[in-house]
């Protein structure tokens, strides 16, 4: 698609979560983005146990591929991950913007874990000059909204949106993150 701007959308983990939870999500941002973007949805794998070991190359592999100006999205623990390989290696191509969406943080303050703990200076680590919006829905259940307020101390340079009554998948609506993508568009 030339001419296109690309997204690509790291889905979330749980059996399940490609094609029957966010597969909506994308269906919402291609359809309030319209034709002029290219939303690349890769599967990952073993969906059903999101591991940095195994998704962190399936990423790589897929932001290798983007060209300048590409827009990287992750939803829940997909963003976790797409955050924590963009801080350990950048991608060469210049990218127009970091998006996570009900992302949970692991570190001090959120989750316990080892595998996916993010570095203290994650936004320093974080490709310089690149936007980052962080979505996060005030009736998360499963990420609670506290999260957000995690991932802004560890990225300064982040704008929080805060979307009240909406749960972890953001009600299947992905029209606040369209507008930050494509901020020219009605």
């Amino acid at each position: 698609m030339a001419g296109t701007q690309q997204i690509l959308f790291i889905q979330g983990g749980g059996a399940g979560a490609h094609d029957a939870w966010d597969d909506k999500l994308v269906d919402s941002l291609r359809r309030e983005l319209g034709d002029e973007y290219e939303v690349r949805y890769p599967r990952m794998p073993d969906e059903d146990d999101p591991s940095y070991a195994r998704w962190g190359p399936a990423i790589r592999r897929d932001l290798a591929n983007l060209g300048d100006g590409a827009v990287v999205t992750g939803h829940s623990v997909g963003g976790t991950i797409l955050v924590h390989a963009l801080a350990e290696q950048p991608p060469e191509c210049r990218l127009a913007a970091i998006v996570l969406i009900a992302a949970p943080f692991v570190g001090n303050g959120g989750w316990p874990g080892t595998e996916f703990e993010l570095p203290g200076d994650l936004g320093a680590r974080l490709p310089r000059g690149t936007r980052v919006h962080l979505f996060h829905g005030l009736q998360d259940e499963i990420a609670a909204p506290l999260h957000a307020d995690l991932y802004a101390r560890a990225i300064p340079q982040a704008q929080v949106h805060r979307l009240p009554g909406r749960d972890h998948q953001l009600d299947n609506d992905m029209s606040e993150v369209a507008k930050v993508i494509s901020p020219g568009k009605p």
